[in-house]
């Protein structure tokens, strides 16, 4: 099986700077697309970033200028750098994998159980 484990949100003021991470682990053959969705309260979850293996990148409009996605393909890892934060950008975050596994070479979806990134003074 494969897990996807996203660390480092938490509350920050208005302007102020988040990094997230989230790291893959299992029986990974590879990894295709590695993304972050967010859900807001009362709101559906929405794609924010994805980035393809070769390090294309694609943004909600609402995040372009202000939100980095990266990764580490030797790490299975991926990240989010998020600056200029408001409180519109209070939601539980999600990352997302696109999983070849050794035993299933067959492209799966994988989800982190989320972390909740706040917005506030």
């Amino acid at each position: 099986q494969v897990q996807l484990v996203e660390s480092g949100g938490g509350l920050v003021q208005p302007g102020g700077s988040l990094r997230l991470s989230c790291a893959a682990s299992g029986s990974i053959f590879s990894i295709n697309v590695m993304g972050w969705y967010r859900q807001a309260p009362g709101k559906e979850r929405e794609l924010v970033a994805d980035i393809t293996s070769g390090g294309s990148t694609n943004y909600a409009d609402s995040v372009k200028g202000r939100f980095t996605i990266s990764r580490d393909n030797a790490k299975n890892t991926v990240y989010l750098q998020m600056n200029s934060l408001n409180p519109e950008d209070t939601a539980v975050y999600y990352c997302s994998a696109e999983v070849r596994t050794i035993i299933r070479l067959g492209l799966t979806v994988y989800w982190g159980q989320g972390t909740q990134v706040t917005v506030s003074s």
